[in-house]
């Protein structure tokens, strides 16, 4: 039960990579406010828009009031955003934006004083291998996933001194309706996409949820205390084989 008797919330708790996280961190030990924007997502707990301050304050004031504590957050909200420079709205551009990093900001920025109040807490930010690689039509995802590891180490400068740790996941290609609909979007032929995917990737596959839950346990428990500012590498050998 690695996660045994702490509070965590985790955002974009729908589907995919954050519905993977919550299931995972109920199994070991944690009691976990499974946030989303989707209400009817099954298992959703609580419905908030993660760019929206007053939303991020009232999830974090509801998870203190029921159970008195905060001792993960998992900042994993996020939408894609498919365009090379001209092709990006401005539109388009601030919508990624406001979702994958002020959305990052604003729940850090909601549950920080709980923690710094502990003096404890994990800060896991949802950041992409993308922030490292060039990726074609990706300028807005990509900007956002970069300032989200920019914001992440510079979030752990202050929060170290506070008992407080922040790191970053920066997954490849995982197989979620995220992806699903980026690959519609994207090609003619999405099979044409899942082959061109797969071959960025050193395995040949893609990857699934709960390879990166797995790798958010590990940053949310304190198997991984000594972690600080970090980006957890999951990419099946996308950013090796460059």
């Amino acid at each position: 039960m690695r996660l045994d008797g702490k509070v965590c919330i985790v955002t974009g708790a729908g589907s995919g990579i954050g519905r993977a996280s919550a299931l995972l961190f109920a199994e070991e030990g944690a009691t976990v406010a499974a946030a989303d924007i989707d209400g009817s997502a099954e298992g959703v707990t609580h419905v908030v828009d993660v760019a929206d301050e007053e939303q991020t304050r009232a999830l974090a004031a509801a998870v203190l009031d029921e159970y008195g504590r905060i001792d993960v957050l998992f900042n994993n909200a996020g939408i894609a955003g498919v365009g090379d420079l001209e092709e990006t709205s401005l539109e388009l551009w601030e919508r990624v934006m406001r979702v994958n990093v002020r959305g990052v900001f604003l729940m850090s920025r909601a549950v920080a004083p709980a923690m710094i109040r502990q003096r404890s807490g994990s800060i896991v930010n949802m950041s992409s291998a993308i922030a490292e690689t060039g990726l074609a039509r990706r300028v807005s995802y990509a900007a956002s996933k970069g300032a989200v590891l920019a914001l992440t180490k510079s979030m752990q400068v202050d929060l170290a001194p506070l008992g407080v740790r922040v790191n970053a996941l920066m997954p490849g290609t995982i197989m979620t309706p995220f992806v699903e609909g980026y690959l519609r979007d994207s090609y003619a032929d999405p099979e044409e996409g899942r082959r061109s995917i797969r071959s960025r990737q050193l395995t040949g596959e893609l990857g699934t949820p709960e390879d990166v839950a797995h790798a958010a346990l590990f940053l949310a428990s304190d198997e991984s205390r000594f972690a600080f500012g970090s980006g957890l590498v999951i990419d099946g050998g996308l950013t090796a084989g460059r």
